[in-house]
């Protein structure tokens, strides 16, 4: 059976603002822990430069290229485009927050 559109997003909606919801917290404070992280290990690594840092938003861009990602390679999974949208709404949630001030690498 072919999954529609309404199908994918119900499906999202039902994870983002449930299970996943109650699991893992604050979907910003948690996609800024993610970036603190990922700021300080490609500092570490020299890729990034100290006086640069991820944002929340920039964490949830970038996993929702991850998704992308593995949609290309590899046997079809519908989660990841239950994923991919999950991630965007993240983003567009975490975007409106910060009044779509949060830009690609702040300084």
């Amino acid at each position: 059976m072919h999954k529609r559109c309404s199908d994918i997003l119900q499906t999202t909606l039902d994870l983002v603002t449930g299970n996943r919801q109650k699991q893992n917290g604050d979907k910003d404070e948690n996609h800024e822990n993610i970036a603190r992280l990922w700021t300080a290990y490609l500092q570490n690594e020299g890729k990034l430069s100290k006086e640069s840092s991820l944002s929340s938003l920039n964490v949830a861009l970038l996993m929702s290229l991850l998704k992308i990602a593995r949609s290309q390679v590899g046997e079809y999974n519908p989660d990841d485009y239950v994923d991919l949208c999950g991630y965007g709404s993240i983003a567009g949630e975490i975007a409106d927050k910060h009044n779509n001030k949060v830009t690609l690498l702040e300084k």
